[in-house]
């Protein structure tokens, strides 16, 4: 498996973050022309805009808190060339988890699925994570290239 198998998932992941802008201006759009801003406040404060656009602005926070980690991640697999079928798997795990809660949160925003989807992008991180960690002690050891 060629070690750059791994960027497939990262640029899905980018796509999913463009996608949610789109949305975003779409939604901002939409509310300036029901005039339901609050143009005075707009600058500094989310609660200027109507609920159904803070709801799509959150995501886009979501897709800079979590995601950022996975992109680490993947850079280091690949740098470390360490990306086998196990890490291109996580990584594939997290985007489609990343997927789901999107469309969750920007449909019916109910917690209990968003949290279950969030805890498997949270779990393939953390395979992530550990397949970096024992690519470094490995390497430390001597047992790995270098």
């Amino acid at each position: 498996m060629s070690r750059d198998w791994i960027f497939v998932p990262v640029i899905f992941q980018v796509f999913l973050t463009l996608f949610v802008y789109l949305r975003l201006l779409q939604v901002k759009k939409r509310a300036v022309a029901e005039g339901r801003v609050d143009r005075t406040r707009v600058a500094l404060r989310d609660d200027a805009w109507p609920d159904y656009v803070i709801q799509v602005n959150n995501n886009i926070r979501n897709q800079f808190e979590l995601p950022v980690l996975f992109y680490v991640l993947a850079i280091m697999l690949w740098l470390l060339d360490s990306v086998h079928g196990v890490a291109v798997a996580a990584a594939t795990a997290f985007v489609l988890s990343r997927i789901v809660h999107a469309g969750i949160h920007l449909s019916i925003n109910a917690i209990p699925p968003r949290r279950h989807t969030f805890t498997v992008g949270w779990v393939a991180v953390l395979v992530m994570a550990v397949l970096v960690f024992w690519e470094l002690v490995r390497r430390a050891e001597g047992l790995g290239p270098t």
